[in-house]
């Protein structure tokens, strides 16, 4: 029989969470609040309520390494909270509880993982560190076996995260963006969410047991890592493979008007059911700037500046429009069209991959029947690395205005300044960045700035 008594919520956004009404809800915050604790205790306050084998749940982890603390934690509460309970080990990996209810403690990685689960049904569908997840499509492919054939039987989707890893944004787009905490979210016909925010403070266990736990958080000398593990702050750049060289107040800049003798061309990364990213560049030589303000500013030759950006998102991140090479190519040439500067540009560097040819086709060819022509970006090996070290030095060459090359972005591209700051690193190579992330922007900035260097000043047109 179960035991509530053995573990019961704090106050605050520990009983929110497991007294949410709404089909699908986060729970987020500080470190120290107890979100994995929650969630296994958000299924078992549904056995032994009369729903039997009906009752049915699936928590995942991205890694079967990372699923071992979720089992510890079950082990721990579920034996004292449900002495019948059975913890089934092996490729079953569950638990079985006396009346026929069960829990699947899983690993999910990637989108093709849901067709092990494809026709199942799990009333309680749970996600642990959602951040972990590069993109939505699992998630939200995985809502399809969150159902039951009984009525009465609730459904639910829950998940925890904090705010850290490769999803932060989608998991900040899709939950922390469009309201305040505790505020249910309705978007169209799409089923209704919530976010629940909790803080180390209300673990008053831990405030008087552990309180070298806190002090290890606030002793992060990582100024984003404190932010999002002693505040839930979900404003910051942590893990990201340029956050110790990006200054937004230095390198975002209010639109000017691109001195005559600067070079302008631009850059392209293929998507189709991920983003594709355009990117227009001015390349400055020994000409002045006159800045938004007024002011008058001589930046170092070879200097970049992302001036546009046609990002090809359906709103989703790391989602695509599934344009044709025909489609792309004719917006590109409208934007041009409309643009002060549109005669000005010139073929730039894009992914090498869009030379493939198949059936004797490619789709470099075909944008350029179009009139939209590219020159093959550096993609050999450690390429990469070394555009993500230019990025970087370029960046850092801005903070402190040195001679060097500097790199800026106009603030109407926002998809590079929502995208590119916070991607994080690559766990197995550290000087690049997850390509499981949004790096669509990122990946056309650096081939630009691995392009053949131009002349300091060109010839007027």
């Amino acid at each position: 029989m179960y035991d509530p008594s053995t573990w019961k919520p704090f106050p605050g956004s520990q009983q929110s969470f497991l007294e949410c009404p709404i089909f699908e809800a986060l729970y987020d915050g500080t470190r120290g609040v107890g979100k994995t604790e929650c969630l296994l205790m958000a299924f078992l306050q549904h056995v032994e309520c009369g729903y039997g084998s009906r009752w049915r749940g699936v928590i995942f982890r991205r890694t079967y390494k990372e699923l071992q603390d979720l089992v510890v934690k079950s082990q721990r509460w579920f034996r004292l909270a449900c002495p019948g309970a059975r913890w089934v080990a092996g490729d079953q990996h569950k638990w079985r509880f006396p009346d026929g209810e069960e829990l699947l403690l899983r690993q999910a990685a990637k989108p093709s993982d849901y067709w092990a689960y494809h026709g199942h049904e799990y009333p309680f569908v749970g996600w642990e560190e959602l951040t972990n997840w590069a993109s939505d499509e699992l998630y939200v492919t995985m809502m399809s076996v969150c159902r039951s054939g009984h009525p009465g039987v609730p459904r639910m989707i829950r998940a925890t995260t904090n705010p850290f890893g490769v999803g932060h944004h989608w998991v900040k787009a899709r939950f922390i963006d469009p309201k305040p905490p505790g505020t249910v979210i309705r978007i169209g016909n799409e089923r209704e969410r919530v976010r629940i925010f909790g803080r180390y403070n209300e673990n008053k266990a831990l405030l008087e047991n552990d309180a070298d736990y806190i002090r290890s958080i606030k002793a992060q000398s990582d100024p984003n890592r404190r932010k999002a593990w002693l505040e839930g702050s979900w404003d910051i750049t942590a893990g990201g493979i340029i956050d110790d060289v990006w200054n937004r107040g230095t390198h975002v800049l209010r639109p000017f008007d691109i001195p005559a003798s600067w070079r302008i061309d631009r850059s392209f990364d293929w998507g189709s059911a991920a983003p594709f990213s355009v990117g227009w560049w001015a390349e400055a030589d020994d000409a002045p700037a006159v800045l938004a303000d007024g002011t008058t500013r001589h930046f170092p030759p070879r200097s970049l500046f992302r001036i546009a950006e046609w990002y090809g998102w359906n709103g989703q991140p790391n989602t695509g429009l599934r344009y044709t090479s025909g489609q792309i190519a004719k917006g590109i040439l409208e934007i041009e069209k409309a643009a002060p500067w549109g005669k000005r540009v010139r073929p730039g560097p894009a992914d090498s991959s869009i030379w493939d040819v198949v059936d004797g086709h490619s789709i470099a060819d075909a944008m350029a029947k179009h009139r939209v022509k590219w020159v093959k970006a550096q993609k050999g090996p450690g390429s990469r690395r070394t555009g993500v070290q230019m990025i970087r030095e370029m960046l850092h060459a801005a903070n402190g205005r040195t001679e060097d090359p500097h790199l800026y972005v106009f603030d109407g591209c926002r998809n590079w300044i929502r995208t590119v700051p916070t991607l994080p690193r690559d766990e197995l190579k550290p000087d690049e960045y997850d390509t499981e992330a949004e790096d669509h922007c990122a990946d056309e900035t650096r081939y630009r700035v691995t392009a053949k260097r131009h002349t300091t000043r060109q010839r007027e047109l």
